[in-house]
């Protein structure tokens, strides 16, 4: 299958299967996806935008509805993490549609979510917003290797250029 010139039937079934591993990625790994220093391997999905723009708002749809099942500060993490989502994979979309070095994808993927998150859960919790954006920092940076490691894979495998 031609992976870069899919019709619209096939970008909406590959944006389905990627929500559901993203999904399921939150299930199996929310014992340490939630806690003080919040390693969210999922999160590491939204660099792959890099390679398919297209999964910009499907991806930020998986985490608004990880976020329902799973999370645990109701609306601010439903409609926080889904605009955090949104916004992580379209810079991810953009560093790919401009050809920029796929690495870059480290960078929304590390500060956008911990630097976004942090503004609700600072208030949430009582601290500072420094404390928490710090913390989140440190499971975010794994997350964004992961990703680079992840979309340079599938480059390759798919021959993107």
């Amino acid at each position: 299958m031609d992976m870069k010139n899919m019709d619209k039937t096939r970008k909406l079934c590959f944006s389905g299967a990627v929500m559901a591993i993203y999904i399921v990625l939150m299930y199996l790994t929310q014992s340490f996806a939630f806690g003080q220093y919040q390693v969210r391997i999922a999160t590491a999905i939204y660099s792959t935008a890099y390679l398919f723009s297209f999964l910009a708002v499907p991806l930020a749809l998986a985490n608004l509805l990880s976020n329902l099942l799973m999370g645990g500060f109701g609306f601010f993490d439903i409609v926080g993490g889904g605009l955090v989502g949104l916004l992580t994979a379209g810079c991810c979309a953009w560093l790919g549609k401009k050809r920029l070095n796929v690495a870059l994808t480290a960078l929304p993927v590390t500060f956008i979510p911990a630097l976004g998150v942090a503004s609700w859960l600072s208030y949430l919790l009582g601290l500072p917003y420094w404390v928490t954006a710090l913390s989140l920092l440190v499971g975010q940076f794994i997350s964004g290797l992961a990703g680079v490691l992840l979309t340079s894979a599938l480059k390759k495998i798919l021959k993107f250029h």
